[in-house]
């Protein structure tokens, strides 16, 4: 193999914010962009989706996707709209995913496009979607699924995926470029996720790029009646238990807590909606994975996947359906995306069920700053959505239980169960403060270089 010359590293996004992911690697006439993800949040954040990519799209040899959550993967449709002809690799449970996630992200860009030019609240005339369904389509067909531990060339470099353990799918992206060698967290997951088997180790390279999510907190022990007694108060005064859930993954570990809750009897039984048809379409695809014995899950653990039947789920997947759920005959468990409530039906329940001191919206992972369930996370009296400002009544519960991504001590453990310690460490998609404190952790008790990199910036790679 040829030794690229001068083989580099850029950081096009998730660089002091928790979203947008997006890095480029280098090496002679060789482009590899690890992750396209769409950026969420807040204003400033979301405009940059639709700033010019600094590289041109047509000349990136292939994308890497570590997982199929849409701050990885969602902003692949914009790049093969604009000239991105290469192959997406990615695992098979990641293919299966994307091809959800995407689909549901184009047709939530046009409808949001659609709702701000019917109700005029929009500062562009007419308001257009970043992407459309026939852009995710075309994409679908640039995915290319690799079997964890198969190497697979692009160029000069080679791009070896391994288990991650954060949703099913979900990767540790390895480059090899020349001599140098980095490596990609992803989003890397929990030592005891309910079903996943725990990430592997890194393996040995002089550069590694660490996710810091929860990088300056480590997650409280869990507290078993908290969904429970939330539950409970809310059907005893005749509410509504909302649930804004990540579609992949978090919807699936809600649902066998449910089913853990009620066969323990410490929940009543009502009505539980599932309103999401990408929630519904990616339970399907963990389901199949639990037929075929996955080696992703945990044989004993993921048994209970076919057990939810046992709870007699309604899948809405029809906006009529989710139309009528805005007025329920009936206290009930409703089920809906997005999981930080920045866009899908979970925004038009939340308009209707706000205002109502008797239901209850329970927060179920990571909220990220300038969404809409961070603003509920932090108290916030009133909502703004659809141009709108709505009041909010209801109670706010959040959990941490069902996090699925590595805290502090989870990420300094992981990095130091490498054969050889990296000699850097770029810390990336965290907030600041979480990415700095992340950073001197593995600095001071690694004694390894640890960087936040700024957006843009531009490194080198060594072997």
């Amino acid at each position: 193999m040829a030794k690229p010359e001068n083989p580099a590293l850029v950081f096009l996004g998730a660089s002091g914010t928790v979203t947008g992911s997006r890095f480029l690697v280098t090496g002679g006439a060789d482009r590899l962009l690890v992750d396209a993800g769409l950026y969420q949040g807040v204003r400033d954040l979301r405009r940059l989706n639709w700033a010019p990519f600094p590289v041109r799209p047509a000349d990136l040899d292939a994308v890497v996707l570590t997982h199929a959550h849409l701050d990885h993967t969602g902003y692949l449709p914009r790049l093969v709209r604009d000239g991105f002809a290469g192959e997406a690799l990615c695992t098979p449970g990641t293919a299966a995913l994307a091809a959800i996630v995407l689909r549901d992200s184009a047709h939530l860009q046009e409808e949001d496009a659609r709702y701000a030019n019917e109700g005029g609240w929009s500062k562009h005339d007419p308001a257009l979607p970043l992407y459309t369904g026939v852009d995710a389509e075309r994409t679908l067909e640039r995915l290319h699924p690799i079997a964890f531990g198969e190497p697979r060339s692009v160029g000069e470099m080679v791009v070896t995926l391994r288990r991650a353990g954060h949703i099913l799918g979900s990767a540790v992206a390895t480059v090899d470029v020349g001599d140098a060698r980095v490596v990609f967290s992803g989003d890397l997951g929990r030592p005891d996720h309910p079903i996943l088997r725990a990430p592997v180790p890194p393996p040995a390279a002089s550069t590694l790029v660490l996710e810091s999510t929860y990088g300056d907190r480590r997650h409280p022990a869990p507290d078993p009646d908290l969904f429970a007694s939330a539950v409970r108060r809310t059907i005893d005064r005749g509410g509504v238990v909302l649930v804004p859930a990540f579609a992949v993954d978090r919807t699936e570990l809600v649902l066998l807590e449910l089913l853990r809750l009620r066969r323990a009897g410490e929940i009543p039984k009502v009505p539980i909606f599932v309103d999401s048809p990408m929630a519904l379409d990616a339970l399907d695809v963990y389901r199949a994975a639990a037929a075929a014995h996955s080696d992703e899950l945990k044989a004993k653990r993921s048994a209970p996947l076919s057990d939810l039947d046992q709870l007699d789920v309604h899948r809405v997947r029809d906006a009529a359906g989710s139309e009528r759920l805005n007025r329920p005959k009936e206290p009930c468990i409703i089920i809906s995306a997005s999981g930080m409530a920045t866009g899908g039906r979970i925004v038009h329940h939340l308009l209707r069920q706000l205002p109502d001191p008797r239901n209850s919206i329970v927060l179920t992972g990571f909220q990220a700053q300038g969404t809409r369930g961070r603003q509920l996370a932090e108290g916030a009296r009133t909502l703004k959505m659809h141009g709108r400002y709505v009041p909010v009544r209801a109670e706010v519960v959040a959990l941490t239980d069902f996090s699925v991504h590595a805290d502090a001590d989870e990420l300094v453990a992981w990095v130091a169960s490498a054969p050889e310690l990296p000699r850097t460490v770029y810390v990336v998609h965290g907030e600041p403060a979480a990415s700095r404190a992340l950073a001197d952790r593995i600095q001071d008790e690694l004694g390894i270089v640890a960087v936040v990199p700024r957006l843009g910036e531009r490194v080198l790679l060594s072997s």
